[in-house]
């Protein structure tokens, strides 16, 4: 991703559009604009290098709300057309905005490749596990027996869970946040950005009309310190008001302690290492939900590979160089021919 530093400095408002917001009052997606704007000045990527694109649904309308190139496109799509973009135009930084209807019903199979390609973009999913735009009715991540208007007496069907697909696609980057943590997200928005290939952060969102609290039992501020964690490569994982509470290896699990009872000190207290090859605790991790272990917020795995544009940028120019094309007509001419009277 080109990041590389400009003698002009950005504020929020250089990639902001004079379009209004039109998002219901309350909705989490105007938290997340706000960070966005904020990360977007602090990585300094001028507006005119930068592409946001979208999908179909509530969280697609981004684009138009943003000061830089967009596209608005069709269900299910976005990730191929960011895809396409990103390799047709390497020197852009792009940013591809998705629901968890958009980005994992009919778009689910290009999510997934997108990121076993390893395509340099960035992926935001928007996760309020209802679809809001068509009126609420059930979304891949909505929770068995979860009741809506497509469901009344409840879904007969478990949910994706982002994190495990990013996993299983043998993704190398993947951050969570909440569209309340403004902070935290927009420490994420910035590692997704300066990381080289295909980053996925799942933002909890909610959706104030049709599912209204559906994050609350982890994001209300009663509950956050104790149900979730907010993970930083190289500091211990700890977590609670006071942070006296913490992750340490339990065997090949991990389990949550107080420290200072039953024989646990700081020193037990995992470190979190996001940059380690090896993904096993990364899943552990990204796993967790609130539950028995509490929720992973920020930036949980950020390793380094090589990418599909790269490589497919690296393969023509050896192909170019080896087989004399200076362009597609001498390439094509190259090959058996032949002339039709």
């Amino acid at each position: 991703m080109d990041t590389q530093a400009t003698s002009t400095t950005f504020t929020p408002a250089d990639y902001k559009s004079d379009q209004p917001v039109r998002w219901c009052p309350g909705c989490g997606d105007h938290a997340i604009l706000n960070s966005l704007h904020k990360a977007m000045a602090a990585l300094g990527v001028p507006p005119h290098k930068t592409a946001v694109i979208s999908g179909i649904g509530c969280s697609s309308r981004l684009p138009y709300y943003m000061n830089t190139y967009g596209f608005h496109t069709i269900h299910g799509r976005a990730a191929a057309i960011a895809t396409g973009f990103k390799v047709a135009n390497p020197e852009m930084t792009v940013w591809q905005i998705s629901g968890d209807g958009d980005g994992l019903a009919i778009g689910g199979n290009h999510f997934i490749h997108a990121v076993r390609r390893n395509i340099d973009i960035n992926m935001l999913l928007f996760n309020n596990k209802i679809y809001g735009l068509t009126k609420g009715q059930y979304s891949p991540t909505s929770d068995r027996g979860f009741v809506s208007k497509s469901s009344p007496y409840g879904t007969t069907e478990d949910p994706f869970i982002p994190a495990e697909l990013v996993f299983g696609a043998r993704g190398n980057f993947f951050g969570r946040t909440i569209d309340v943590e403004l902070q935290i997200s927009q420490e994420v928005l910035l590692a997704t950005a300066r990381h080289h290939g295909a980053s996925v952060v799942e933002i909890l969102q909610n959706c104030v009309i049709y599912n209204n609290g559906i994050h609350s039992r982890i994001t209300d501020r009663e509950y956050r310190a104790d149900r979730t964690i907010h993970l930083v490569h190289g500091q211990k994982m700890l977590f609670g008001k006071d942070n006296e509470k913490g992750l340490v290896q339990d065997g090949f699990l991990l389990k949550a302690v107080t420290i200072g009872e039953d024989g646990y000190t700081m020193d037990d207290v995992l470190v979190h290492d996001a940059h380690t090859q090896s993904n096993f605790l990364h899943q552990q991790l990204a796993m967790m939900d609130g539950t028995d272990l509490p929720l992973a917020i920020g930036v949980i795995r950020d390793v380094e590979s090589l990418t599909y544009n790269d490589e497919v940028d690296r393969q023509v120019e050896e192909v170019r160089a080896s087989h004399g094309f200076d362009s597609l007509r001498s390439m094509i001419l190259a090959g058996e021919t032949w002339t039709v009277e």
